[in-house]
């Protein structure tokens, strides 16, 4: 498998920035936006429950309509892809058993020798409440997001995360009302324009020691 250098990798992540200013013309090609979409898709996540939808709004006029629910941040209207990242509202018996059977197929083995895991996973949200596991969702999310980003770095794609947007209306625009998941973050995804002044400037970032022990 080929991989990065060290040294390359930091230089993507050094090279990646919240871009506030996508070129409208350049847009993300279908080869490299599927293999975007893989990496979601490969995210970890706790049990492996993947509690998560991403929505991937291409169309204009959809972008325009979430434009006034964005604090009219233009990366909504101006990236190539905006993807909205979604959590599952809760989580009950049939979800595990969703995931189990689902298990059992790729990895083809019985059910029954998945019994002590079921017990694990239904027992830890039988413990939590409806809004206890619907911020466990949203932290999910969060690990998804830190792929995507990640993800597009390597392959030269830019992105900027974006928590500024008014989540319900997210919902009833993208039809998520009574789906069982919820808007928690977005993302713009796109090519930064010449223009973004704030692709040339330092990164500012606490030093190495003052947010890494070693013990």
């Amino acid at each position: 498998m080929d991989t990065l250098s060290p040294q390359q990798l930091i230089a993507r992540l050094e090279w990646r920035y919240a871009t506030k200013d996508f070129d409208p013309q350049q847009k993300i090609s279908s080869k490299v936006w599927n293999k975007i979409e893989a990496s979601l898709v490969l995210t970890p996540s706790s049990f492996g429950l993947q509690p998560w939808k991403f929505i991937s709004v291409t169309d204009q006029s959809t972008k325009e309509s979430l434009l006034e629910h964005s604090w009219h941040q233009r990366q909504v209207t101006d990236c190539s892809h905006m993807v909205v990242l979604c959590a599952k509202d809760n989580m009950i018996p049939a979800d595990v058993d969703a995931w189990l059977d689902r298990l059992c197929k790729v990895r083809n083995v019985s059910r029954d020798t998945l019994e002590g895991y079921a017990g694990m996973m239904t027992g830890f949200f039988a413990n939590m409440s409806a809004e206890e596991i619907s911020a466990w969702s949203k932290n999910q999310v969060y690990i998804a997001l830190g792929q995507l980003m990640a993800a597009a770095a390597v392959i030269g794609v830019d992105a900027c995360p974006m928590e500024g947007i008014v989540a319900d209306e997210y919902n009833r625009l993208l039809g998520l009302e009574g789906s069982g998941f919820s808007t928690s973050v977005g993302c713009a995804m796109g090519y930064r324009s010449v223009n973004d002044k704030y692709a040339a400037l330092p990164k500012v970032r606490y030093d190495h020691d003052h947010v890494i022990k070693n013990c």
